[in-house]
């Protein structure tokens, strides 16, 4: 089991930025690939970006392919999404998540990750 608390988010203006941290605790934080998905309100989860178990592969949704870069720190246990260039369109609750699959591909549905952190949230304002 991996235990997942999420921090860093807040409220700023548009084109500003964040820096979500994703702090995992347990002793096989490496096994997993890890992601972040999002949350707005009276919206569905969709998925952000996903870094595989080395942190050798990313990948990203459309929406925020340039603006945001997931990385991880695996000697710290920690998942890191820096957000750049926020948008209103961006304000959601933040969610860390663990996927203990053994895939070649990062997988973008939210079923295939078994763990989850309590969110922080984002809001940007214009």
């Amino acid at each position: 089991q991996v235990q997942l608390v999420e921090s860093g988010g807040g409220l700023v203006q548009a084109g500003g930025s964040l820096r979500l941290f994703c702090a995992a605790s347990g002793r096989t934080f490496s096994s997993y690939a890890m992601g972040w998905f999002r949350q707005a309100p009276g919206k569905e989860r969709e998925f952000v970006a996903a870094i595989s178990r080395s942190g050798g592969n990313t990948y990203y949704t459309d929406s925020v392919k340039g603006r945001f870069t997931i990385s991880r720190d695996n000697a710290k246990n920690t998942v890191y999404l820096q957000m750049n260039s926020l948008k209103p369109e961006d304000t959601a609750v933040y969610y860390c998540a663990a996927d203990p699959g053994s895939t070649w591909l990062l997988r973008i549905q939210d079923h295939h990750y078994d763990y989850w952190g309590q969110g922080t949230r984002v809001t940007v304002s214009s």
